[in-house]
């Protein structure tokens, strides 16, 4: 599955993270994907096939 996203948008993925939010803002799009939690503020880089295994769906940009 090819995931079509941009950097700002939010990602809601599968699993929880461990403060409890599912949903990450994307900062870095590429081979590896750079995400911030919208919980706590966590940032992570994953590689893409694990993010396009974990994330459930794309919604539009926060309002800022």
């Amino acid at each position: 599955m090819i995931v079509r996203c941009e950097v700002g948008d939010v990602a809601v993925m599968k699993k929880l993270h461990p403060c409890g939010s599912d949903r990450w803002e994307i900062t870095r799009t590429g081979m590896d994907f750079g995400l911030k939690c919208l919980g706590c503020g966590r940032r992570v880089m994953i590689p893409r096939p694990k993010f396009e295994k974990a994330v459930k769906s794309i919604v539009a940009k926060p309002a800022e």
